[in-house]
């Protein structure tokens, strides 16, 4: 079980290092534009405000990251990390699209069930 719940912690950092790629590099290019359904205005307008969002995601990345890197004593970290996840993808589902909470949020939540459950059958 342990090794299912890496794999999905592995999953959720690789999912917000490519939020970090398009919200830092591709926020103000047709790719980005058609990720967020942006306009050219907007995207232009709010580029640098999406770098920042692009880094925070990848901070979030590079929690789930360490945690798995420190193997089963790292299972604090990845909690810890997963609920910014989920905590993100709900407040990013409230204010700005419900999209995230399937894109963000869920992947998140299944990650950390799967986490204290194999953290529970220790």
């Amino acid at each position: 079980m342990h090794t299912i719940a890496t794999v999905a912690t592995g999953l959720v950092a690789a999912l917000h290092v490519y939020i970090l790629y398009l919200e830092m590099f591709l926020w103000d290019t047709p790719k980005g534009r058609k990720a967020f359904g942006l306009t050219k205005e907007f995207s232009a307008a709010s580029k640098v405000l999406a770098a920042n969002q692009g880094l925070y995601n990848g901070f979030l990345a590079a929690g789930l990251i360490w945690g798995i890197c420190l193997g089963p004593a790292g299972d604090s970290v990845k909690v810890f990390f997963l609920a910014c996840v989920v905590v993100a993808g709900i407040f990013g589902a409230i204010t700005s699209s419900k999209k995230i909470l399937f894109v963000q949020a869920l992947p998140g939540a299944i990650a950390l069930a799967l986490v204290l459950l194999a953290g529970s059958q220790v």
